[in-house]
């Protein structure tokens, strides 16, 4: 099967550079969640549990980024609580309501955390042109403050992009930033070349599991290993099989996605590329590893716990 290439800065590290943290001797697929909002009020009732079942299925590292000021303390006091990462940053759809004093407060907390080793990115910022109502341009100036922000921390960066590839490229080829990755990627094929050319990976999640999602399953097979990082979005972006309709939500189900889901959907992403899940999670968990280098360490700290 033909694969669009990465570039040589891209490609997935071997065994026995940051993956070999992971231990030679573990035989199960490793997954790492790279996006996961564990923060948030739908994990109050059972969070230690979420974690535990994730860590049960092989995730061996979650990622929770913060989406406004508000919730920066929230999201580190958790990642140290339950020895996971973090990321700072404002989310597009939080702008609106967000300023200089927002910038002044995200730079502070960068600077005020930069020796924390679980500070791994700053996200999840970016841009989205679906919401309606949403100020462009404000969001765009945002944007760019955090992406400056980044490049003077030395961050990779954890992208929101909806609607909005295009104006977001250019902003990454203006600002150069230590990477990162384009988060619950749904574009085009050619897209998903233009975020790899420039040194950024793309996540995929439960959204590649529906059968319909034409578009992200043919993008999901076409790209090189290299170029994929897993991640759930939880509670948000569920696979198929936590789907409900209106009127089993209306009923009371839920469909709350959670990290433990992560390895199913790696495996239905492994099948849809006709390769072993046991490939794919080594690669996808090398590249997070590439692309976020912080987490290295935690990976070997958490398999010596």
């Amino acid at each position: 099967m033909l694969r669009m290439e990465p570039p040589r800065s891209l490609r997935s590290l071997p065994p026995e550079g940051a993956a070999g943290a992971l231990g030679a001797a573990r035989r199960a697929p490793v997954w790492i969640d790279t996006h996961c909002h564990l923060d948030v009020a739908e994990f109050d009732a059972d969070r230690d549990d979420v974690v535990a079942r994730a860590r049960a299925a092989g995730v061996a590292q979650i990622v929770i980024p913060a989406v406004a000021v508000a919730n920066f303390e929230r999201v580190r006091e958790l990642a140290h609580r339950h020895r996971l990462a973090y990321a700072l940053g404002i989310h597009p759809m939080c702008t609106g309501a967000a300023g200089a004093d927002d910038l002044a407060a995200l730079r502070e907390a960068l600077a005020r955390h930069a020796g924390d080793p679980r500070l791994v990115a700053v996200g999840e910022i970016g841009l989205d042109h679906f919401i309606a109502g949403l100020d462009h341009e404000r969001q765009a100036a945002i944007f760019a403050a955090q992406l400056g922000l980044a490049a003077e921390f030395g961050l990779p960066v954890l992208l929101h992009v909806r609607r909005a590839v295009d104006p977001v490229l250019a902003q990454l080829r203006r600002r150069r930033v230590p990477g990162g990755f384009a988060h619950a990627f749904n574009g085009s094929e050619q897209q998903a070349a233009a975020f790899v050319e420039i040194g950024f990976r793309l996540g995929f999640g439960g959204a590649v599991t529906f059968e319909r999602a034409l578009r992200i399953r043919r993008v999901g097979r076409a790209v090189a290993a290299a170029a994929i990082v897993m991640e759930t979005d939880s509670p948000d972006i569920p696979p198929q099989w936590r789907y409900r309709t209106a009127e089993a939500r209306a009923a009371g189900a839920t469909m709350r996605n959670e990290p433990a889901e992560l390895a199913r959907i790696g495996a239905e992403l492994a099948g849809l590329r006709g390769e072993t899940v046991e490939s794919l999670a080594a690669a996808t968990t090398a590249n997070a590893l590439a692309s976020l280098p912080r987490l290295a360490a935690l990976i070997a700290d958490a398999s010596h716990a």
